[in-house]
């Protein structure tokens, strides 16, 4: 997210063999999944719905979040935490977002929440609408009946300007929240990481976009990405103060930061702290690594941001779950085309071992 950066580096080429075989896997791992995007018989959402209350479940323990003040709170009206992962490109790595693997993120992880990332070009969502959405409903629905909250992410990110895509992104989210809206463990993240334009430019976005949401979702938050890859417009020589002079006109929304600790220093932790003392603020994607999310870990850096969220209440997700060559995909390649291990350690690159630790240990979720 320096300033030279345009875009998250593509997977190397697959090509055409391998290409086929990925588009097996994503057909096998999208088959079963495409098929719990249909709504259960009221009897068994009771059931399922009992059996996540039982288990203390974050979305069913939390139920609707709303943004109070600065904060994410609860039901209860208290301020909460949530710790979780964020998938990569499902155009990419659908193979990895299985049964047994979403399994083990709510329970063997015990992460309160999922990103589902939907690219919008590289090949995703622009190239075949249909089908991208109905991954997307499928992945929400499986999140669900594991008792996670869920962010519905819009992966804009070249071009830049979410303008570009806004016509899109209004069919999508009015799709989605038709269908979700009634659900109480949803966040609507609806541009990814904004580049090359102005925070004004990014502002009358969301103010087009939150209107179209709320019109069939009345009550999710929404997450606003903010300047120059949702640094606050630290990596174009900005920070948080143009937000604060001329936040969203909008309710109950939140506002996006993402760092990768090895690139990402002072300068953009001290932007994260005095950005949360004024603004609800939501970190839904960093990395222990660079800003690629490739190359050495900074765990000591990362463990800086780890407290200062910890201390100011600020959720978070992790880039990301998948196998990805790079040192900031949790599982050691190969993984997901073997169907795993999902659980313990042994698939998990140093990387992921840190993060699932610190997931591990979660917000108290006060009730009263």
């Amino acid at each position: 997210m320096t300033s030279a950066r345009s875009a998250r580096p593509r997977p190397r080429s697959l090509g055409a063999a391998g290409t086929a075989v990925a588009a097996l896997l994503l057909g096998l791992a999208a088959a079963p999944q495409a098929a719990t995007a249909t709504p259960a018989p009221p009897q068994a959402r009771t059931a399922a719905a009992s059996a996540a209350a039982a288990a203390g479940d974050p979305a069913v323990v939390n139920g609707q979040l709303t943004v109070c003040g600065t904060k994410l709170c609860n039901r209860h009206g208290k301020p909460v935490q949530l710790r979780g992962m964020s998938s990569h490109g499902t155009q990419w790595y659908g193979q990895c977002l299985t049964g047994g693997s979403l399994d083990a993120l709510a329970k063997d992880w015990k992460a309160d929440v999922l990103r589902v990332s939907t690219y919008v070009q590289e090949g995703g969502y622009e190239t075949d609408p249909r089908k991208y959405t109905d991954l997307a409903h499928s992945l929400i629905e499986q999140a669900t009946a594991r008792g996670m909250y869920v962010i519905v992410d819009w992966h804009m990110l070249d071009p830049g300007d979410p303008h570009h895509n806004l016509a899109r992104a209004k069919t999508f989210f009015t799709e989605i929240a038709q269908r979700h809206g009634a659900k109480t463990n949803l966040l609507y993240e609806i541009a990814n990481e904004p580049s090359g334009v102005a925070w004004s430019r990014i502002k009358s976005y969301a103010e087009q976009l939150v209107p179209v949401i709320r019109a069939k979702d009345a009550e999710a938050p929404v997450l606003v990405g903010t300047r120059a890859w949702s640094s606050f417009g630290v990596s174009e020589g900005a920070n948080e103060s143009e937000v604060v002079a001329n936040p969203v006109r909008a309710s109950n929304i939140m506002y996006t930061f993402h760092f990768y600790a090895y690139s990402h220093r002072d300068e953009y932790l001290n932007t994260l702290s005095l950005a949360a003392d004024k603004l609800p603020v939501f970190v839904t994607e960093f990395g222990t690594q660079n800003y690629a999310g490739e190359g050495a870990d900074d765990f000591a850096m990362s463990q800086r941001y780890l407290d200062l969220m910890a201390a100011k209440k600020i959720s978070w997700v992790n880039w990301n779950f998948s196998d990805d060559h790079r040192s900031g995909a949790v599982f050691r390649t190969g993984t997901c085309a073997n169907n795993g291990p999902w659980t313990g350690t042994s698939a998990l690159k140093p990387a992921g071992k840190w993060i699932r630790d610190r997931i591990r240990t979660a917000d108290d979720f006060p009730t009263s």
